[in-house]
């Protein structure tokens, strides 16, 4: 069996798209944010989206794109139990158009972020 030289330029893209998926995290774990507490806010969020049909039709609020889990005001609990986000959806821009929500999410994560224990809401935005 022959070696065959594999050019670095073959790599480029497998690296570039692990730079893409890591470098969001960057400050959040400068900041000490414990892995599972970034993993539990991705998962809720991608979990939002598709309990709600998927990027192109719906957004979560921009504080689900927020790592930084302590200050997030999305977070509504974090404790033994795990993590429990609360927050607003609506179509792609929704925020950034100044258009209301449409859908309210509330949803837990277990304690290690790698689990969805319980979708607690996901409707119409409640009055509070």
């Amino acid at each position: 069996m022959a070696f065959r030289f594999r050019p670095a330029a073959r790599l480029l893209p497998a690296a570039a798209g692990l730079l893409l998926a890591v470098a969001p995290m960057a400050p959040a774990l400068a900041q000490g944010i414990p892995f599972n507490e970034i993993r539990a806010l991705n998962l809720a969020r991608n979990a939002a989206v598709l309990s709600n049909g998927g990027l192109t039709v719906y957004t979560p609020a921009n504080c689900m794109f927020s790592t930084s889990a302590a200050s997030n005001p999305c977070l509504v609990r974090s404790d033994a139990d795990g993590f429990v986000y609360r927050f607003l959806g609506g179509p792609p821009g929704w925020e950034a158009k100044g258009l209301p929500a449409t859908t309210e999410t509330e949803i837990q994560i277990a304690p290690d972020g790698r689990r969805v224990v319980a979708i607690l809401y996901n409707g119409p935005p409640r009055s509070r």
